[in-house]
């Protein structure tokens, strides 16, 4: 055989054995495929039946020549994704409201799984201990579910995962060490979370203190525990991190100091500690090294001076440090720092004089640097801060005039510079601050006159200038606040009449009238009669003459009222305001009367004697005065007849309004009179009358006999251990009373909170449909919400947000707007719950800061800023648009949607809900459009973009 027929044989040979091999390696791979195939399977089977696993079957057998089964092959199925080899490297679920466990799912046939991601689901139970079988893995996400129990430790054969998320489920036990073990010998298996760049454990019952041994993850990025039960102190250690970027520890129960070995965090640019119980002094030099963007020390117990060089790298954007006791200057960094957004210093001890220490800061949107010790004047450079929304600096020692330049900042809604030492006028020109709600400058030692353009402030809902040395009339254009809530100019040296205008004021001013102690006199104007929404009413240390007008008796909400010290005369009205009052609200008065306690009753028969003594005299006059004085009397009489009939005729529905004392008032269980009524209503909270379960607690129907409606409590989660608890409470109970005044119809109403013995709860409005995340999982009911149904939901939210970034003083902002928090009425009507509640119930946090929320409707932003503002609450309407339309969260689909053509969305199935047929009405239609273009637009990257939701309203509206 020559050489070329040799090798020829042996190519041959060569290449037959290759393709034996081949086909041997496809018969392993299909082998592969078919086991993870069967394993899926298994797991979904396990599960209740859900429409987001119709794809995951096997292939039918359609081929009737051959009896070999077809390979069943995942790589199709939905959210499975496999190699070129066909083996599973990613199942990705997110957000698609699963229900179930991971008990069935066998990670020992995923060898080349990568990525594992089921956040955002409602998976229960445990993580299994074998899921440290899929050692490639390198994401792993089971965050936002209900998973419980502890962590496996198997988990620390996950070497090569890089991305660790268990944030938001009930997980429970300690952060074990023996996850991230040290330096191991080359003899050894390597094991260890050593790979990690982020670590996210936010939100859920790990406690205990954080393991040293973290200081061994030298690729770790990002480190979120907040809002957890981790307490003792900062590791020395995680000043190793050396790449770490982001470190927040926020609301836990963490003490003792910051380490100093934090300062060597070159990369450190995100250190959150805010709410927890930290001491000492910080480190003076933290930030000399690195470029902070968010610094966040509010509520804890630090002592010394602020660090220096928080801004040192120009591009610090939040800093807050309130709630403190902080003493010493004001940072030098903080003057040319242009990149601040938000800043609170509040209630610390800091000095040094605000005309020096501060710049000019073009982005800047909420400083508070109230009820510290500060002096100086402040400078016209404020009024350059053309972004500022809130500009608090009350209670320290500031002197000098309200520059004129302040009412540039057309962007301005609170306005606080009470308890200072600033002199002058205000500003004339006030009327420029187009957009100003609270406005406070009491306690002061202002002069002249109130600028009648204060009745420029269509938005005003809560002016105070008591305190000060304010002269002449109360200007009648001050009755042009429209949304005017709380009036107060007590403590003034103001003079004329009270202008009869302000009875105009019957929609707003709910509040607070208090124009006591100054020099007012002349009659009290009847048309205050008009105000029948007023609560508190105080017009005492006056000059006012005449009686109470009788109009009084309209005025059904009044809680307290004080009459005292003026020059008033003749019969107490007979209203329950007045009866249950205490003396002194109507005392040193000339000759008031009445059966009222501290009051002589009227002499009846010498009152009619004085009217006859009149009468007599009336005759007389007209019999000498002729008929021409008799008929100027008699057209008098006329129209006072008329005024008084259209006084009664506006104020007949005040008459008809029910008795509007609320046994669920604040504060009211304490007083042991509902609250045995409650726990019998409930069988002490029996779980047989439970409705559901929240993420601070649970949640009953509660039906009290002899009350006509149907209620709800909420059991938190919360027990009061000591006194600095207690104090907690008596904040919250605080927040809930401000809570408890708002009044919506898109608004789950708060009627009370109870702390007792054990109990700590809230009761609120009972919704009978539910929550609408529940009535959009359900196949049938969710037919039920038809498109019309659909949009009023939406407006309905829309409006409710609009009412609390506009319409209340300070503004509320949700935090966490999303389908489980949208409740549904009787007749499908929607109302916003919750709000405010994840805040009161960390009272050491800021309401603008610190991210609360549910995963997949939170704004982007809040990724790197960490800064909460009412574009927060835009960004989640928007997700919430879309889920109402598409009758699930959007997910991933929101990306994409910035680039349709709206008005061709009903060619993408993807839009609507299938469930629904497509609208056949154009009117219809045209709504689906308008709120498609209007949660893109709220759904903008840049917040600034973003509408208000006062304009999504109005155009919801229209």
């Amino acid at each position: 055989m020559s050489s070329l027929q040799e090798y020829c044989v042996s190519l041959a040979i060569i290449n037959v054995a290759w393709v034996v091999f081949l086909l041997s390696f496809c018969k392993a791979d299909h082998a592969a495929s078919n086991r993870e195939a069967e394993a899926l399977i298994k797991w979904k089977d396990s599960l209740p039946s859900q429409s987001v696993f119709d794809s995951w079957v096997f292939p039918t057998h359609t081929n009737s020549s051959s009896s070999t089964p077809p390979t069943p092959s995942p790589c199709k199925w939905y959210g499975i994704t496999c190699d070129n080899a066909g083996s599973v490297t990613q199942i990705e679920l997110p957000g698609r409201g699963i229900n179930g466990t991971l008990q069935n799912f066998d990670f020992s046939f995923f060898p080349n799984l990568v990525r594992l991601d089921l956040q955002s689901n409602n998976f229960q139970g445990p993580i299994p201990a074998n899921i440290g079988m899929v050692s490639k893995l390198k994401l792993l996400d089971l965050s936002t579910n209900s998973l419980n129990g502890t962590l496996p430790l198997s988990l620390a054969n996950l070497t090569q995962v890089s991305e660790l998320d268990i944030s938001r489920n009930d997980i429970t036990g300690i952060l074990d060490g023996r996850l991230f073990p040290g330096d191991q010998s080359s003899t050894q298996s390597k094991t260890g979370l050593l790979s990690l760049k982020y670590l996210l454990f936010q939100d859920t019952l790990l406690g205990g203190q954080i393991p040293k041994e973290i200081g061994n993850l030298k690729f770790l990025v990002t480190l979120v525990l907040d809002r957890s039960h981790f307490n003792g102190p900062i590791p020395p250690s995680l000043g190793n991190l050396s790449h770490l970027q982001a470190l927040r520890l926020s609301e836990n129960q963490m003490s003792g100091e910051i380490p100093e070995t934090l300062v060597n965090l070159r990369n450190l640019t995100d250190l959150c500690l805010f709410a927890n119980k930290f001491s000492g002094v910080v480190p003076s030099e933290l930030g000399k090294f690195s470029s902070f963007t968010v610094l966040q020390l509010t509520g804890n117990n630090f002592t010394g001076h602020l660090p220096p060089h928080v801004c040192r790298g120009g591009k610090l954007v939040n800093f807050t440090a309130n709630s403190n006791n902080f003493a010493g200057p004001i940072p030098t960094s903080l003057r040319n720092c242009t990149t601040l957004y938000r800043v609170r210093l509040e209630h610390n001890q800091l000095t040094g004089y605000i005309d020096r220490d501060f710049g000019v800061y073009p982005n800047l949107t909420y400083i508070d640097l109230s009820f510290n010790r500060l002096r100086g004047e402040l400078s016209p450079n404020w009024g350059e801060c053309r972004s500022l929304t809130l500009l608090k600096i009350a209670s320290n020692m500031i002197s000098g005039q309200v520059p004129n330049q302040i009412v540039r900042l057309n962007q301005l809604v609170v306005l606080d510079l009470s308890s200072n030492q600033i002199a002058g006028e205000i500003p004339a020109d006030i009327r420029n601050l187009s957009k100003l709600s609270f406005l406070s400058l009491k306690d002061n030692q202002l002069s002249g006159r109130v600028p009648e353009g204060i009745g420029s402030l269509s938005n005003m809902e809560s002016l105070d200038l008591s305190m000060n040395m304010l002269t002449g009339p109360i200007p009648s254009q001050i009755a042009d606040c429209s949304k005017l809530r709380s009036l107060c100019l007590s403590k003034n040296q103001l003079s004329g009449g009270i202008p009869y205008q302000i009875g105009n004021l019957v929609q707003s001013l709910q509040v607070l009238l208090d124009l006591s102690h100054n020099s007012i006199s002349g009659d009290i104007p009847p048309q205050l009669g008009r105000l029948t929404s007023l609560e508190n009413l105080n017009l005492s240390h006056n000059n006012l003459i005449g009686s109470i007008p009788d109009s009084f008796k309209y005025m059904v909400s009044l809680l307290d009222i004080n009459l005292s010290n003026n020059l008033l005369e003749g019969p107490v009205p007979d209203i329950k305001i007045f009866q249950s009052a205490e003396p002194e609200a109507l005392s040193n008065n000339k000759a008031l009367c009445g059966k009222i306690k501290g009051l002589l009753p009227c002499n009846e028969t010498k009152q009619r004697g004085r009217n006859n003594k009149k009468r007599k005299i009336l005759i007389v006059a007209l019999s000498s005065l002729g008929s021409a004085l008799f008929i100027s009397f008699a057209l008098v009489g006329i129209l006072v007849l008329i005024w008084k009939t259209n006084l009664s005729t506006n104020s007949h529905k005040a008459e008809s309004i029910p008795n509007r004392e609320n046994p669920f008032s604040p504060w009211y269980f304490n007083g042991k009179i509902l609250y045995e009524d409650i726990l019998k209503a409930t069988k002490n909270f029996d779980d047989s009358y439970c409705i559901g379960v929240g993420g601070f607690g649970k949640v009953y129907r509660l039906d009290i006999p002899g009350y006509h409606d149907v209620l709800t409590v909420k059991k938190l989660n919360f027990q009061a251990r000591d006194e600095s608890d207690m104090e907690n409470i008596r904040h919250f109970g605080n927040e809930v009373a401000t809570l408890a005044e708002i009044k919506h119809r898109n608004i789950v109403k708060l009627f009370g909170f109870c702390c007792r013995g054990i109990h700590t709860f809230l009761v609120c409005e009972f919704m009978e449909r539910g929550s609408l995340a529940d009535i959009l999982k359900s196949e049938e009911v969710a037919k039920e919400l038809d498109w019309g149904k659909r949009i009023r939901v939406v407006k309905g939210v829309a409006q409710a947000l609009c009412y609390m970034h506009h319409d209340i003083v300070p503004p509320i902002i949700h935090r966490d707007i999303s389908s489980k928090n949208v409740l549904l009425d009787s007749e499908l009507e929607a109302h916003v719950s919750d709000f405010g509640t994840a805040r009161f119930l960390n009272p050491d946090s800021s309401n603008w800061t610190g991210v609360a929320g549910t995963y997949g409707y939170l704004a982007p932003e809040l990724a790197y800023t960490m800064t909460v503002t009412e574009k927060c609450d835009v960004y989640s309407f928007g997700v919430f648009a879309l889920e109402v339309l598409m009758g699930k969260h959007p997910g991933e689909l929101i990306s994409s949607l910035q680039s349709y053509a709206v008005e061709s969305i009903f060619q993408h199935k993807d839009v609507l809900d299938p469930r629904l047929s497509s609208p056949k009405n154009q009117n219809i239609e045209d709504k689906l459009v308008l709120v498609m273009k209007l949660a893109i637009a709220c759904l903008s990257a840049n917040p600034q973009a973003r509408p208000t939701m006062r304009s999504v309203s109005e155009l919801l509206d229209d």
